[in-house]
């Protein structure tokens, strides 16, 4: 049980610290991977920012993520997917669509403070505050390798070991601190997993934005 996103991360950083990084650059997948990502950017000197990708959502049941969709528009379903009832290709794609519309807000608010970061060539760390399903994070990880990062590393507090394992082929290491067998949902493993607003996600990425420039 972690105390807050603040307490996993600084954990997770204690791993982190232990490998030979390439200029570093930490990419929170918002909301509340922002936060993981800051305290992991701040820990391990590195810089921060954000990789939009969003979940797809089951009809009826919002919280179940059938797929994700990556900044780029593409498309991961998990493989249940077209079993879970309500799930037919029109609402794949009103699902898709509303969901790129999320990104392009996110992008418009997120960028006007901080420009995305140059991966090419670098040791990459992608975070979240914890991962159920992994389809988010599987679309992240599609995105960044077109860019050609030195290496991408999936770093995480919590997460089941079967879906760590789907990211095994797409990244260079996996970086975890508990993988529990029985997974109900990301807030059990927090004494304290309070809703991060986008303000919050905003404040993170210009105060690592002015520590940078000083």
């Amino acid at each position: 049980m972690f105390k807050n996103r603040e307490d996993a991360a600084l954990q997770l950083a204690k791993r982190l610290k232990a490998l030979k990084l390439k200029d570093a650059v930490v990419l929170g997948i918002p909301r509340g991977g922002v936060v993981t990502a800051a305290v992991l950017a701040r820990e391990l000197g590195a810089e921060l920012d954000v990789v939009l990708s969003r979940k797809l959502r089951a009809p009826y049941q919002p919280e179940l993520a059938i797929g994700a969709i990556g900044e780029d528009g593409e498309v991961y379903l998990n493989a249940f997917a077209r079993e879970v009832q309500g799930v037919t290709e029109t609402y794949i794609r009103e699902e898709r669509d509303h969901q790129i519309t999320e990104i392009a807000r996110r992008r418009k608010l997120f960028r006007a403070v901080k420009p995305p970061a140059d991966v090419t060539e670098r040791s990459v760390i992608v975070t979240d505050d914890g991962i159920a399903t992994g389809s988010t994070m599987l679309a992240a990880l599609h995105v960044l390798s077109a860019q050609k990062p030195h290496e991408i590393i999936v770093a995480v507090p919590v997460a089941p070991p079967e879906t760590l394992e789907r990211f095994r082929p797409q990244c260079s290491h996996v970086e975890c601190l508990l993988t529990p067998s029985h997974f109900g949902a990301i807030s059990q493993f927090y004494a304290d997993f309070q809703q991060v607003e986008d303000e919050e996600a905003v404040r993170l990425l210009r105060g690592s934005r002015v520590k940078e420039r000083s």
